[in-house]
């Protein structure tokens, strides 16, 4: 490994990023080599504004690729070359105003039944009853459920950041009957030797094809199951500030994404719509 490399590593790990968000700053750095054939120490400023252009407007990159991109190479250029250029200040991601999918109640249910593997489907089930991250789901312990108390101890989840979540008494029903059936340690939803946890590209996959074989129109991933619940909550008259806290968010801005239109706000909305034209 080169010096500069090593200095760049160590520089990632002192900032307190996590391992998986390290890999990614490196690839970000390694294809801007790639792209112009060179050592990135030895690339210039027009050098990066060129190529920040190249994928805003050649390759489009979606906004969530694009920052990893930008952050990953700012961050090699201002703290392993000690480079700190203006264009780092320029660039700025185009923000995309999507709205989320979100699934019903209905929906999950019908999901969740369709998934026939018993250690998927429970994974599946908490990190929808819980509002987990995929990867918070599949390295949950046996230990982090607390019967007791009625919590599930996440830890060190999204953010190296511990938190509890309320375990609801229907969750714990199936807790229980699906560890007398599998009696599964130390991980809750294990491979199918025990020795790791579930592989969230697995679970991926199979979220996917029970999508596929549900038909329903919806483009709903893993996360979309942590989305419809939060929103379900939002429904039942759930304050955001609890949510805010149940989801593990550092600002009130991003839990506010739950109060697009729910199925109540869009019902009322039909009712004030249709009554001035009621008469035409």
């Amino acid at each position: 490994m080169t010096t500069l490399r090593r200095r760049r590593l160590e520089d990632l790990q002192l900032r307190g990023l996590a391992p998986k968000t390290q890999q990614c700053y490196v690839a970000a750095v390694h294809q801007l080599a790639q792209y112009y054939r060179r050592a990135p120490d030895r690339l210039g400023e027009e050098e990066l504004r060129h190529y920040f252009r190249f994928l805003l407007n050649e390759k489009q990159v979606a906004e969530s690729t694009f920052r990893i991109h930008l952050y990953g190479i700012r961050c090699f250029y201002e703290c392993t070359l000690q480079r700190p250029w203006p264009v780092f200040d320029l660039v700025r991601p185009r923000k995309s105003q999507k709205l989320p999918v979100v699934l019903s109640l209905q929906e999950v249910r019908h999901l969740l039944a369709l998934v026939d593997h018993s250690t998927a489907q429970m994974c599946l089930r908490m990190i929808y009853a819980c509002e987990l991250h995929l990867t918070e789901g599949t390295r949950l312990q046996v230990a982090d459920i607390d019967a007791q108390r009625m919590l599930v101890w996440v830890q060190q989840g999204k953010g190296r950041k511990d938190r509890c979540v309320p375990l609801a008494p229907r969750v714990l029903e199936l807790l229980r009957a699906y560890w007398q059936r599998a009696r599964p340690h130390p991980w809750l939803c294990p491979t199918r030797q025990q020795s790791a946890p579930l592989s969230p590209t697995s679970l991926q996959k199979t979220f996917k094809a029970v999508v596929r074989q549900s038909g329903i129109p919806k483009d709903a991933s893993i996360h979309t199951l942590r989305h419809s619940y939060a929103t379900h909550l939002f429904e039942r008259g759930v304050s955001l500030r609890v949510i805010q806290e149940l989801l593990g968010h550092k600002s009130p801005s991003t839990t506010a994404r739950y109060t697009h239109l729910t199925s109540p706000t869009l019902d009322l909305m039909h009712a004030t719509i249709s009554a001035p034209m009621a008469d035409l």
